[in-house]
């Protein structure tokens, strides 16, 4: 039963949208003539058609991702080839995400991403604030290969653009209520107001939240493993003023959760051996293995305020303000202005057991008791706050066009980590509780120049293109460690020139091949986890793409290919370490790599009605070097053919299939979609993680499926109702994994099992 305080935001909102709005009407991916529709991208900054942008991008329309029920960016890859997102561990809102191989698994505050992230132009620094509900987005664009002309550095791998809907001149407005599996349930409701004066405006509120799918007995079912409650708001308004237009947005994301059941699956002999006499001495029975479990028991910790919690609080909030100015038909001159702000609050048990106990010894005073012990957990507070401003100038001058800019970044972080953990001895016949303290703060200060011109000939009917561009980055950083050890200050400077170089071509109207060579940055760095000032160099990559891009059978047929090589320098590598000290983590260049592969993607009309749609991505990593210290002979040696694909699939592929049929009373929608992923490695070294395939991703399948009629009258309304279900073949698909080796452990948490539901939506 739809009940919480929660969704009386939504009510409250839905009565001004019964008044205030005219008719909405669903779109379908063919036109009135049965053929594919337009699709509109801004990947090289400015609007243009998807089949003319000589990069490889994959638009996912929003109007997919609700018919979808898909809530946040973790299921993008499931549409999207040669991308990866792995949902850490410990928090709600962080991700791991990779494209083409290239990615970061660093969650810091303070760590530069492999993949940007923007939301309506603004970049979004951190991949702790990566998850958050999508309330309001008109298109996610995935743009693959480095973009450090355009979009700048930490776009190395590629970059995901988020773009929301821009309020409409008609006032109108929505309702979408859905119920499923585990008390899963949202409400969202969607106000537009329509012209008044120069202005329009749009807010959008949603209400999500779930019980957990793993019942832990030592809890209520609404705060089992896997839970969720968030609220999320998304405010927009448009202005214009003749050749002036402004565009103001605010996001708001508070999400409070528990991600799935951490489950060791492997370990030592001595760490079993000490913790499987929990039970013997009084304490909590040991859970340990393989498979995904459907109960457990998860304790929870006490926080830094004293208050008994197993979840994790996140709050991100985002302030962006777009100014256009139209100079002339010409010239257009563009301020991008963003501030962003995010709050973290985590309690995790990583060990998936309750209160165990074991002989506890005391160097100080050489005795030994029982105690509770542990194998890991921590509680943690993080801050973070970040300002942009971006200048462009957009323009044509006879055959060529070309965009110019200027960027400013600058962003403060601090985050403390208090971690419990027994560090068993050897023998596993007594350990010792160790309560060790990381703690952080750093700020980051970036600058940049850039620009990019490109030359359509007139004289050849503008079907070739030369464009060509530059970006000089200047980055300044600072990090300040604390906690166990002495302050340390550090102070890092890195400067970057990146390029690219590119030309298509239209052989026919409906036919564009095009090659491309990019560069990209990576800044580099000091590593916040660790005990000493540990600086590291910038990655650079070289890609060299060759793509086409058709429109087949009279627009019935799309097909985009693209093939890749990617030529990377300094290799950044997080190598995880836990221990005595705390879980660590240790940034390296560890050597070079070269990443090829290729994306094939297809939306096709074999039959009015009828639309299919698939991809697969393909990559393949050839270390050249990798550089590892042997921890026996302190030497460096180089590993080449050891190394891994860290947190990345080789392949990955999606097919799916949406079918519109008409009614007496509305039209039938029915969509289906598979997706497969191949396993993930979470380590880049077996030698350097003895559990590294005990915690791997075995291959990832999901079914998902959704029948609904829709544009149903109601009176001047329109109804829409649906039933839905996800991982429908219940796969039990790993969603993350880590070696805590160095402890003596491998733990992974499951993605959620099969899901069902249903949800109405009503337009005015």
């Amino acid at each position: 039963m739809l009940t919480g305080k929660h969704i009386w935001a939504s009510l409250l909102i839905s009565p001004a949208i019964f008044v205030f709005s005219s008719p909405s009407h669903a779109q379908n991916a063919e036109d009135s003539t049965g053929k594919l529709q337009d699709i509109v991208v801004t990947a090289r900054r400015t609007s243009e058609l998807l089949q003319n942008t000589p990069v490889s991008v994959t638009a996912v329309q929003g109007q997919t991702l609700d018919r979808l029920n898909i809530m946040d960016v973790q299921a993008v890859p499931q549409l999207v080839p040669n991308i990866t997102l792995s949902k850490v561990t410990a928090s709600p809102s962080t991700a791991a995400i990779f494209i083409r191989g290239i990615g970061n698994t660093e969650s810091s505050l303070v760590s530069e991403q492999g993949v940007g992230i923007y939301l309506n132009g603004i970049y979004i620094a951190r991949s702790a604030t990566a998850i958050f509900d999508l309330i309001d987005v008109d298109r996610i664009e995935v743009m693959r290969g480095p973009q450090g002309t355009l979009f700048g550095r930490n776009s190395v791998g590629g970059a995901i653009q988020l773009v929301s809907k821009v309020p409409s001149q008609d006032m109108h407005g929505e309702v979408k209520v859905g119920y499923g599996t585990n008390n899963d349930w949202f409400s969202r409701a969607r106000l537009e107001t329509g012209e008044f004066g120069p202005f329009r405006a749009a807010i959008t509120y949603m209400h999500h939240q779930r019980d957990g799918y793993v019942n832990n007995h030592l809890t209520k079912k609404s705060r089992d493993p896997g839970f969720l409650n968030s609220d999320s708001l998304f405010a927009s308004l448009h202005g214009d003023f003749g050749k002036l237009t402004a565009d103001y947005s605010f996001d708001y994301d508070n999400r409070r959760g528990q991600g799935s059941l951490a489950q060791i699956v492997a370990s030592t002999a001595d760490f079993y051996n000490y913790f499987s006499q929990s039970e013997a001495l009084g304490g909590a029975p040991f859970l340990f293995g393989p498979g995904r479990r459907s109960e457990g028991l998860q304790e929870g910790d006490i926080d830094r305020k004293g208050r008994y919690r197993t979840d994790t609080r996140a709050t991100i909030q985002g302030h962006a303000l777009t100014l256009a100015l139209e100079v002339s038909p010409a010239l257009t001159l563009k301020s991008i202005t963003g501030y962003r702000r995010f709050r973290q609050d985590q309690v995790v048990n990583v060990s998936g057991n309750a209160l165990l106990k074991g002989i506890v010894y005391d160097p100080v005073t050489d005795t030994a008791s029982i105690q509770p012990v542990t194998p890991y957990n921590n509680t943690a507070e993080g801050h973070h706050r970040q300002f942009s401003q971006e200048l462009q100038a957009l323009g044509q001058i006879g055959d060529l066009s070309y965009v110019l800019g200027a960027y400013y970044f600058h962003e403060k972080a601090r985050e403390a980590l208090y971690q419990k953990l027994t560090f068993v001895l050897p023998g596993g016949g007594a350990g010792v509780n160790l309560n060790p303290v990381q703690a952080y703060g750093g700020t980051t200060r970036s600058t940049a120049a850039f620009g990019q011109v490109s030359w359509k000939p007139s004289a050849l009917d503008e079907r070739l293109e030369v464009t060509g561009g530059l970006r000089y980055t200047s980055d300044r950083k600072t990090i300040l460690l604390t906690g166990d050890v002495p302050d340390l200050t550090g102070r890092k400077s890195f400067h970057n020139l990146s390029w690219l170089v590119s030309a298509s071509y239209k052989f026919t109207p409906d036919v564009l091949g095009y090659v491309r060579v990019s560069t990209g940055y990576r800044a580099g760095g000091l590593s916040p986890r660790t005990s000493f000032l540990n600086p590291f160099k910038p990655e650079r990559a070289t890609a060299y793409e060759v793509g086409l891009k058709t429109e087949l059978f009279d627009r019935r047929l799309r097909l985009n290919l693209a093939g890749f090589l990617t030529q990377y320098r300094q290799l950044q590598i997080n190598q995880f370490k836990a221990d005595a000290g705390g879980a660590t983590t240790l940034t390296v260049n560890a050597g070079n790599v070269n990443y090829s592969g290729f994306e094939a993607e297809f939306t096709a009309i074999p039959v009015n009605r009828l639309t299919l749609d698939g991809s697969i991505g393909y990559t393949h990593a050839h270390f050249k070097t990798f550089y590892y210290r042997d921890p026996l002979s302190n030497d460096l040696i180089n590993v080449a053919d050891e190394a891994r694909m860290q947190q990345a699939a080789k392949v990955n592929a999606h097919i799916g299939a949406q079918y519109v049929a008409p009614l007496p009373f509305g039209q039938l929608l029915a969509r289906v979609d598979f997706s497969y992923r191949g396993k993930v490695y979470y380590g880049s070294l077996d030698r350097a993680a003895q559990f590294n395939h005990a915690v791997k991703s075995p291959p990832d399948y999901n079914l998902r499926a959704r029948l609904a009629v829709t544009d149903i009258a109601v009176g001047s309304a329109k109804l829409e109702v649906g039933v839905w279900g996800d991982n429908l073949t219940n796969d039990k698909n790993v969603e993350y994994g880590v070696d805590f080796g160095s402890l003596g452990f491998g733990l992974v948490t499951y993605k959620r099992p099969r899901s069902i539901g249903i949800d109405t939506r009503i337009g005015f």
